[in-house]
């Protein structure tokens, strides 16, 4: 690139001796100083929306479906009810175990009077025991509830449907979509610059014109060596429920000021064919040099440059039209003719 611009900058040169070689008359152009002020490094990632958290409802028996009282779009709370399994299997055991701790009773003032060993009464009060998990278990199984606040976002089964833990799907989806979470990759540069419950603005092209607020959650500990990236969680609150999982969205990250040297955009030429950019340079002898440089940032009407150009130093920023490089020109306080 650097042995591109010079051979460029030479044919211009070469040029603009032409074009002067018929008389001294000097090109009329409106210059400006650049200088340099605070620029906000903000800068912005694509992700999607998804839900904070999400499940499916599966129960780990097998049953028959009894009831299912929700259904997709349904708002459901935590430990809302939304279906019901057959409780045959549950009441079996239940009973099992209100039996047991009759027999148990029965046992304790035998025991206490030396009519039957520790061995037995331990065995009987370890059966209550596992009696207990196992209707507690049940009962978890046959009434299923949501684990969260949420909303029901798929169904799969029917009343009356035998289902199986090894369907491979949930009798419901429940997701909870306030708040939203985005998982953003952020580039390596700004790893010092990401900090917990830093503000991000968060767009989405459904809503154009409005902006939510979000914040960061969480921050990998890592740079992924391929990409040159770390995941970044940006949780948005969604009290409203104006966005929805899936949604894609732009986040703008405030990665502080930085001082840079800035011009008016106006001064900004791009070079035919590329997406090279330069500006015309005034120099002490009355001529114009072209200079490429990086840009960086718009903000209103002026450029951050990012190499290219010194603070202090002039740029054409109108009449460049008839500049090459070399031109000599004379500076005028309103638009050349």
């Amino acid at each position: 690139m650097a042995m591109m611009s010079v051979a460029v900058l030479t044919g211009c040169k070469n040029k603009s001796k032409t074009a002067n070689d018929g008389g001294d008359d000097a090109i009329s152009v409106k210059i400006e100083q650049s200088y340099k002020e605070k620029v906000a490094q903000s800068v912005d990632f694509t992700a999607n929306l998804e839900a904070y958290k999400q499940t499916y409802i599966v129960p780990s028996i097998t049953a028959r479906i009894e009831e299912l009282k929700v259904d997709v779009g349904d708002k459901v709370k935590k430990g809302q009810i939304l279906a019901e399994m057959d409780k045959t299997q549950y009441n079996t055991n239940a009973l099992q175990l209100a039996n047991a701790e009759l027999d148990f009773a029965r046992m304790k003032p035998v025991y206490e009077t030396g009519g039957i060993s520790k061995q037995e009464i331990d065995a009987a009060e370890t059966n209550i025991n596992v009696l207990k998990e196992t209707v507690a278990n049940l009962e978890e199984n046959v009434t299923l509830r949501s684990p969260f606040d949420g909303v029901v976002t798929e169904r799969n089964n029917e009343v009356g449907d035998l289902f199986s833990s090894m369907s491979g799907s949930g009798i419901y989806q429940v997701m909870q979509i306030n708040p939203l979470k985005a998982y953003v990759f952020v580039s390596e540069q700004y790893f010092p610059q990401v900090y917990m419950g830093m503000p991000v603005t968060v767009k989405v092209d459904v809503y154009p014109d409005q902006e939510f607020a979000g914040k960061v959650s969480r921050i990998a500990p890592a740079i992924d060596p391929t990409s040159r990236t770390f995941e970044v969680e940006v949780t948005v609150p969604n009290a409203s429920l104006t966005l929805r999982p899936g949604m894609y969205a732009r986040t703008t990250f405030n990665m502080g000021e930085v001082e840079n040297v800035t011009v008016v955009d106006v001064a900004i030429q791009r070079q035919t064919g590329t997406n090279d950019k330069y500006v015309y340079v005034v120099k002490n002898d009355g001529t114009v040099e072209s200079r490429f440089v990086t840009t960086g940032r718009q903000v209103g009407d002026r450029v951050e440059i990012l190499s290219g150009l010194e603070e202090g130093e002039h740029v054409v920023i109108a009449g460049s039209a008839r500049l090459l490089d070399g031109a000599k020109v004379k500076v005028v306080a309103g638009d050349p003719e």
